[in-house]
């Protein structure tokens, strides 16, 4: 699995109903992308839910890197650079998924969590605990699903998860989901990723 996210930040006066019906007009289009299991089209509005910011982006769980490499070389990604520009996308080796309760209910929101791995620290005693904690987050009532991965560039560990209600138990920043394509979740192998 590979984890993979970017964000673009928007003027503080952005009409995010601008953001919402471009979800609502091209979300459906990834819902059957060849090697995506998961992206969660995200927005935050400045001022809502601890947002010093608006922010539309879009946080991606890959099968394979064929399929990642295939979007990102592809039109889906183009049509984001040209209408806001190239953003650093961010990506993760993905280390632990699992499926939450409410895994058949539509996201409503979703949280995310980046956490520098401190030098010196014990890799596989990071990794252990990343993924019991991704265990514990998927087990919460509303879960649809949790993910954790590692940028061993930078030694960022990431948390990821989706939500049913408005009201996620997580820490991180918190964002509203516009849409959930899923082609391949069902393919994502759960558990540790090794």
């Amino acid at each position: 699995m590979h984890a993979m996210n970017y964000e673009m930040t928007l003027p503080a006066d952005y009409d995010m109903d601008v953001i919402r019906a471009r979800v609502a007009a091209k979300g459906h289009l990834l819902d059957d992308f060849p090697g995506l299991g998961a992206k969660a089209y995200l927005m935050r509005v400045r001022g809502e839910q601890g947002s010093p910011v608006n922010l539309y982006g879009s946080f991606y769980l890959w099968n394979s890197a064929q399929g990642m490499n295939s979007f990102l070389w592809g039109p889906g990604f183009q049509g984001v650079v040209n209408d806001f520009g190239r953003p650093a996308v961010r990506h993760w080796t993905g280390i632990a998924y699992e499926e939450g309760p409410a895994t058949a209910e539509p996201a409503r929101s979703a949280v995310r969590s980046r956490t520098p791995v401190e030098a010196g620290a014990e890799l596989h005693e990071v990794t252990a605990d990343a993924v019991a904690a991704t265990g514990q987050l998927a087990d919460r009532d509303g879960v649809l699903y949790a993910a954790a991965g590692v940028d061993p560039r930078t030694w960022e560990l990431v948390t990821f998860s989706v939500w049913a209600h408005d009201a996620p138990k997580a820490s991180g920043d918190v964002y509203q989901v516009l849409h959930l394509s899923q082609p391949e979740r069902h393919l994502l192998h759960r558990g540790r990723q090794w």
